[in-house]
């Protein structure tokens, strides 16, 4: 098996960051990589990780790691705001990439890249997790099976990023979304640190209708906090699935499923084999890292992504997730609050022309780094990206 040169720009600055818990998953992977240099702007957080995963190429410089390194795939695990730029740079100089979510800040400066990319004949992955967890890919394996029967409605309360949860709904529908109704409201609420560690008392509230083919309705919502946490429920005529259980309507009486994880001992460890539902035959999900010794649910995800990218390149296999899907999954958030915006009317799908809400992200963007993404990647690749968005200034997304 082919192995790549992998290199990371952007190491997160705490311990629990999103980017170290992908790096951790990396240097498990040796068949398919090389982990050859890590880029980030602190100079401590290139000694933490260097240090700790053995990886001696450190670069503040980005370009200077990517001359110095010739890496075939650069992830990059910046803040959302740097995602466009840094992509563009990496796959100009013909790297093949992997970026975190979202598509991009709008839909055309998604397109802009994938449209390098194309043009410069390499692979872009996005690195959407949820729909990879593996009690949420044994959702999709219960639905695909017919066991709800016909799907009628899902029902999805996220209280953060719905980017998530929208993904988690539409890929275990595996339907097309064909229009959208929403609404959105800023309410007040005790103060609290932002996602940029600045103090605010407002939080938006989106709610929204979304309908799919074949008659299937998403209810929507997004509350600023609340007694329940994120979770989502799919509906059909014979069954449902709500949080980690499936119920089976069958003979007049309800037969409960719980989802259930199997561990086995694999060098002295116990690693996730398989999660199931003990139905008349069982349907399972058998974990395809254990003996990477991949074993919990995001780190299960990462390595899922990390597979995907480099079957793409060594085999010709189309990313899992790709740029469409990703493009799907932020179509369907600015339909509902654009939606919104306009006094909540139906959003068609796929939208045909940029919404307002995407012209305020792209100026509040250029008013806040002084450029635009694509036009002038070159003149911002040093910027000090924050991690507090336009996403979130605008409209209180992350």
């Amino acid at each position: 098996m082919k192995k790549l040169r992998l290199a990371v720009v952007g190491c997160g600055a705490y311990e629990s960051s999103r980017a170290r818990g992908y790096i951790a998953t990396m240097v498990k992977l040796t068949d398919l990589y090389d982990l050859c240099a890590i880029c980030d702007h602190s100079e401590q957080s290139l000694r933490v990780v260097g240090e700790r995963f053995g990886i001696d190429a450190r670069y503040t410089d980005f370009e200077a790691m990517l001359d110095g390194e010739s890496p075939d795939v650069v992830f990059i695990l910046v803040p959302t705001d740097g995602q466009a730029v840094m992509a563009l740079t990496a796959v100009e100089r013909g790297c093949h990439i992997i970026t975190e979510i979202p598509y991009a800040h709008t839909l055309a400066i998604g397109d802009a890249i994938d449209r390098t990319c194309r043009d410069r004949g390499v692979v872009w992955e996005v690195a959407e997790n949820v729909w990879l967890w593996p009690q949420e890919q044994l959702k999709q394996k219960i639905v695909r099976k017919g066991l709800l029967g016909k799907l009628t409605h899902a029902r999805l309360w996220y209280t953060s990023g719905s980017y998530h949860g929208i993904n988690g709904v539409r890929m275990i529908l595996d339907k097309a979304a064909t229009r959208a109704l929403g609404y959105a409201q800023s309410v007040e609420v005790l103060p609290y640190s932002n996602y940029g560690g600045v103090e605010e008392t407002i939080r938006w509230w989106e709610s929204a209708v979304v309908e799919f083919e074949d008659d299937i309705v998403c209810l929507y919502e997004m509350s600023p906090a609340g007694a329940r946490g994120n979770f989502w429920d799919i509906e059909g005529v014979e069954g449902h699935l709500s949080g980690n259980e499936l119920v089976l309507y069958g003979g007049g009486e309800r037969a409960s499923y719980p989802i259930r994880e199997v561990f086995e001992e694999i060098d002295g460890e116990q690693i996730l084999s398989s999660v199931q539902v003990d139905t008349d035959p069982p349907v399972v999900w058998e974990n395809p890292f254990k003996y990477q010794k991949v074993s919990h649910t995001d780190d299960v995800a990462k390595a899922a992504i990390l597979n995907s990218l480099h079957r793409a390149v060594t085999e010709g296999a189309e990313p899992q997730y790709s740029p469409a899907n990703a493009r799907r999954d932020l179509e369907i958030w600015v339909a509902i609050r654009e939606s919104a915006n306009r006094g909540s009317v139906w959003m068609d799908l796929p939208l045909t022309e940029e919404t307002d809400l995407e012209r305020r992200f792209e100026a509040e963007f250029v008013r806040q780094y002084g450029g635009h993404p694509v036009t002038d990647r070159v003149r911002l690749l040093n910027a000090p990206f924050q991690r507090l968005s336009p996403l979130w200034t605008v409209a209180g997304w992350l």
